[in-house]
């Protein structure tokens, strides 16, 4: 079976759930018990990076649609129970999109979630920012501006995790497998949301399997994994299911979710070749 069913990686996510999950209520930052009492307002989980593709290529809907999937599944009940079951009940996320090498752009700076109210002031902050677009896509680019931010985190992460999603291979700035390998060697896992939902065209440069080139060129880290969007009404399930799995920290069943490859099976220069043949530089 070759990419997920989508009501079956949930099942996983419940099994894992049920395998892992502590008999709590939420206790939130005020919260008592023994957890809360062991946590620190500094230390949380997980310092996650949220980058999100804003190229051309991706269509005004498919931007709403993109941004909206990833405002809902914060406040889902699948995320915040993930948030529940975990030592410290605390997340650290950012979210920024980006283009080309030099455009990346915060629109959600550091926030720690750790219930339903902070949950829901992050997921209202990014469904009321301007929608914006940019040229090219660099996937390089979104790596290089992840890494420094979790240095400027202002917490301490168990575990620190950039997903990136996006609609098309690299063809702007430095190679992928470059920037990929300078942040698995910084411990910061990347996982991919590969957007496959237009027949790919020599205009838009797209390319066929591109969930290939994110499993094998893009993704790294312990537990990495990729989730492909094929039809715009995955968009908010699959997101959901992605950071729900990132949040509590599970490898996704093989059955429903494949990990990165060891030798690629397309060339992690692809998009670059493209861009060549198109524009001839």
């Amino acid at each position: 079976m070759r990419w997920p069913v989508f009501t079956g990686l949930f099942l996983a996510v419940a099994v894992a759930f049920q395998s892992t999950a502590m008999a709590s209520e939420f206790a939130g930052p005020g919260g008592s018990g023994p957890r809360a009492e062991a946590s620190s307002p500094q230390d949380v989980d997980l310092e996650l990076i949220i980058a999100v593709d804003i190229s051309y290529s991706m269509d005004l809907d498919e931007l709403a649609v993109q941004r909206d999937g990833y405002a809902q599944a914060i406040v889902s009940p699948e995320f915040l129970q993930a948030l529940k079951n975990l030592r410290y009940r605390k997340v650290a996320i950012t979210y920024f999109e980006w283009s080309s090498r030099n455009d990346q752009k915060v629109v959600i700076p550091w926030r720690v979630i750790d219930g339903p109210e902070t949950a829901g002031s992050v997921s209202y902050e990014i469904m009321h920012a301007p929608i914006r677009r940019g040229s090219r896509t660099s996937i390089s680019g979104a790596v290089d501006f992840a890494m420094p931010l979790y240095d400027g985190s202002g917490v301490h992460g168990v575990r620190r995790v950039l997903d990136i999603s996006g609609d098309g291979p690299n063809n702007d700035g430095r190679p992928i497998t470059e920037a990929r390998a300078e942040a698995l060697d910084k411990g910061i896992t990347i996982n991919g949301l590969p957007v496959m939902v237009k027949e790919p065209t020599m205009a838009s440069m797209d390319i066929e399997n591109l969930d290939w080139y994110y499993e094998d060129c893009v993704i790294g880290g312990p537990g990495s994994f990729v989730v492909p969007i094929k039809g715009k009404e995955q968009f908010r399930e699959a997101i959901r299911a992605k950071l729900v799995l990132e949040v509590a920290g599970i490898v996704p069943d093989v059955r429903f979710l494949r990990t990165a490859a060891k030798e690629p099976r397309i060339s992690c220069t692809i998009g670059e070749q493209l861009w060549q043949q198109r524009w001839g530089r």
